[in-house]
């Protein structure tokens, strides 16, 4: 039995059997439900292509919040939200949506993403928001993996097409025909022996210190673009230490260990060109318009991959064997429709999930391709404004690092 809880509002459903209709072609869609229903349905379409539902299914129990998104509406976006837009900081996941919503836009729904560090509150994985790359690494920061890897992540590109793979930062710098290696992006490289990263004013007004290697740093001024590389201009003297000025409209070329002989043979007034990518590359070479973490990967092509979790991406089993809350995202077999979806735990009416159940419930939703994102006390899922979830910290909602919103546009 379906108790309809709320009536859609878009346009188009403009009465309760509308409404009703309208839930039911959502559920008809939805291959979990044919299977067996779950006891209870809360059900809203937020806007043409945009549905929400709440079902209860008592074999958990699980409490489970569920978004679909239908990515061929241009009229939808997905954004990527740092706290406080800042590279570093922890806000609440409702707080993002609001201010997100202050310059006019609406934001129709809402979760929390990737890991990131409690103290810090710096995201773990690559990052690009509004296709701007914040962060890049080769491998994650996470502090937790039983072997050091990259983690997978979820890309839109400017055709509004999605993909999961264990993207690697691949950050590039010529000069007269010489190529560098950028192994990071406003983080510092690990590697003993050399090193070269590149640091935006998103990182800071300094380049970090780095009192254990020698260093060279170079300013870039920005200078347009070409195609899929940014054009610089390399601006005064070389720095022998790091800690250097970053220029709000350029960035800091760093290099460590013998790769300083590379940065220190730039002269002044030469054009650097530097391209931000990732390896692999995506559909037919486009940019990443949007890059966010997760760990780690739930369904490839169809098949539950999560047991595979430990060997692949490092899991660690009180995370991925134990049942907890969970904020995953997905995407079907055609790449049109968009999963978000959290579950509920740490409680009697919800226990939460372990990541192979998480992706078995992502794949009977409609699923074929699926990321976990953080969860325990971070799963927040935020409707119209108003968190719908039960998020299982005693204190409430918990900041966290970043969001994934979805916008109706004006």
């Amino acid at each position: 039995m379906l108790n309809i809880s709320a009536v859609a509002r878009g346009a188009g459903f403009r009465t309760a059997v509308g409404a009703v209709g309208a839930v039911a072609s959502l559920l008809a869609t939805t291959p979990a439900l044919e299977a067996q229903a779950p006891d209870t349905v809360a059900a809203r379409l937020l806007a043409p292509g945009l549905a929400y539902r709440q079902f209860i299914d008592r074999r958990g129990p699980w409490i489970v919040s569920l978004v679909r998104v239908d990515l061929r509406r241009a009229d939808l976006e997905l954004r990527h939200a740092r706290a406080h837009d800042s590279l570093r900081g922890r806000e609440r996941t409702s707080a993002m949506a609001r201010r997100a919503g202050a310059d006019g836009a609406r934001v129709l729904a809402a979760v929390n993403a990737d890991f990131f560090d409690l103290k810090s509150g710096e995201n773990e994985n690559n990052q690009v928001v509004a296709g701007e790359w914040w962060k890049g690494l080769k491998v994650t920061d996470s502090p937790y993996d039983t072997y050091d890897n990259a983690h997978a992540q979820f890309a839109l590109d400017s055709a509004r097409r999605p993909s999961i793979d264990r993207f690697l930062f691949d950050g590039r710098a010529w000069v007269h025909g010489v190529m560098t290696p950028i192994l990071t992006l406003n983080a510092v490289p690990t590697g003993t022996y050399e090193g070269t990263a590149l640091f935006t004013a998103r990182y800071g007004a300094t380049t970090p210190h780095d009192t254990t290697r020698q260093a060279a740093e170079v300013t870039l001024t920005a200078a347009g673009h070409r195609g899929d590389t940014t054009l610089y201009v390399r601006r005064g003297a070389v720095s022998a230490t790091s800690g250097s000025p970053i220029p709000r409209d350029g960035a800091v070329l760093a290099a460590y260990g013998a790769r300083t002989k590379e940065v220190q043979a730039i002269a002044d007034g030469d054009t650097v060109r530097v391209l931000l990518a990732t390896l692999p590359r995506l559909a037919r070479g486009r940019s990443p318009a949007l890059l966010v973490g997760g760990w780690p990967r739930l369904l490839r092509d169809g098949r539950n991959v999560a047991g595979d979790a430990p060997i692949v991406e490092g899991t660690i089993s009180r995370n991925a064997e134990t049942r907890h809350p969970r904020t995953a995202i997905g995407f079907s077999r055609d790449s049109t429709t968009l999963y978000v979806l959290a579950v509920d735990g740490r409680s009697a009416k919800s226990v939460g999930m372990t990541l192979v159940e998480l992706a078995d419930l992502m794949r009977r939703l409609g699923a074929w391709q699926a990321l976990n994102f953080d969860g325990g006390g971070s799963t927040t899922m935020v409707i119209d404004g108003a968190i719908v979830n039960a998020p299982s910290d005693t204190t409430g909602e918990r900041e966290v690092g970043d969001a994934l919103l979805v916008l109706r546009k004006r």
